[in-house]
C-alpha cells in the first residue's frame, strides 16, 4: 500500500499528512473486489473514509482518479 496526496500542492506543507491509498488487489486474494489498482481516502493510522474506488489497470491511473476527484 502506498500513501500519496490528493492535492500534490500539498506534499511540501510540514504538517499536511497523505490522505489517500493506493493498494492493488491480485487474482489469488479472496476478496469481494476484481483485480486491479485501487484507492480510497485515508489519514495514515486511521480507517479508510468510505469503499475504495476502482479497479484501475495501474497504480498511477488510481492515483491520478483519487487527485482528480479532490
Amino acid at each position: 500500500m502506498s500513501q500519496v496526496y490528493s492535492d500534490p500542492d500539498r506534499e511540501n506543507l510540514p504538517h499536511a499528512l497523505p490522505d489517500v491509498e493506493t493498494f492493488q488487489v491480485t487474482q489469488g486474494e479472496d476478496l469481494d473486489l476484481s483485480p486491479g489498482w485501487y484507492w480510497w481516502a485515508c489519514f495514515p493510522g486511521c480507517m479508510p473514509d468510505g469503499d475504495p474506488e476502482g479497479p484501475f489497470a495501474t497504480e498511477q491511473e488510481a492515483i491520478d482518479d483519487a487527485q482528480d476527484w479532490s
